[in-house]
């Protein structure tokens, strides 16, 4: 069991920036420094699957999603208290809230990504490895986002693995409120303020997707290779308002 001690917290002045709030206390428990990702990845070695198995498992539960919601809608029978429940793991009254003015800092992985990231590793660790290693680049994540990447970890391993997962990647995420019915990715990315948005959802990334999205938001949305490919870390301290780059200040996960 993954044990959080109480321990003081000295705030890097030297890394934090202008643009992105501290929010450490001064006493208290520092769950992000005791996680133990390197158990969790070992234990999702033997997963066997790769990211398309990935991305096919997450299609096959948004698609049970709106079958089931669709049912609902065409009986007009609303389970008012599953509506609630999904209310509440979206946000609730928060997703009312205006979207704070975007930055490059902010970066939303979708479901399969997040899974991907588990189970495969690869491309999907590499690009959330370079989020995780700058503690100043936020992760941003719906409560909706986590539980469909949750889902999909349960099917294609077990339930228990999926679990831990959440409880780990909970510590890590900046929480993102959205109406229910919006897509988890877009939604986190919008209603947080990200400009990356990671996702295996051709759809997504398409070229036609890309140029609608650009007319409406400053997102660009790519799979982790391209991300990977692009993300200089020096320049987008730069560019956040930073001074001169301190280089990665978290360990590796692994």
């Amino acid at each position: 069991m993954r044990k959080i001690k109480r321990m003081s917290y000295k705030c890097p002045s030297d890394v934090c920036l202008p643009s992105v709030s501290c929010r450490k206390t001064d006493v208290g428990p520092d769950p992000i420094a005791d996680m133990d990702w390197a158990t969790l990845f070992g234990r999702a070695g033997d997963a066997g699957v790769d990211a398309e198995d990935v991305r096919e498992a997450l299609a096959r539960h948004r698609g049970r999603t709106e079958k089931r919601e669709g049912e609902t809608d065409r009986e007009g029978e609303t389970d008012r208290k599953g509506e609630t429940d999904r209310e509440g793991e979206a946000g609730g009254d928060g997703a009312t809230e205006d979207p704070p003015e975007p930055s490059p800092a902010r970066i939303v992985a979708d479901a399969d990504v997040l899974a991907a990231d588990l189970l495969v590793g690869e491309t999907s660790r590499e690009a959330l490895e370079s989020v995780w290693r700058h503690s100043w680049i936020e992760l941003l994540a719906s409560d909706l986002l986590l539980s469909d990447a949750e889902a999909v970890i349960a099917e294609l391993s077990t339930p228990d693995l999926a679990a831990d997962w959440r409880d780990l990647v909970e510590d890590w995420r900046e929480p993102v409120a959205h109406p229910a019915g919006d897509h988890p990715g877009l939604a986190s990315a919008y209603r947080g303020g990200a400009m990356h948005l990671l996702s295996f959802d051709r759809v997504l990334s398409s070229p036609r997707a890309g140029a609608e999205l650009r007319g409406r938001v400053p997102l660009s949305v790519r799979e982790p290779r391209a991300f990977a490919l692009v993300f200089d870390a020096e320049s987008l301290y730069l560019e956040v308002g930073g001074d001169e780059y301190p280089g990665p200040d978290r360990p590796p996960r692994v």
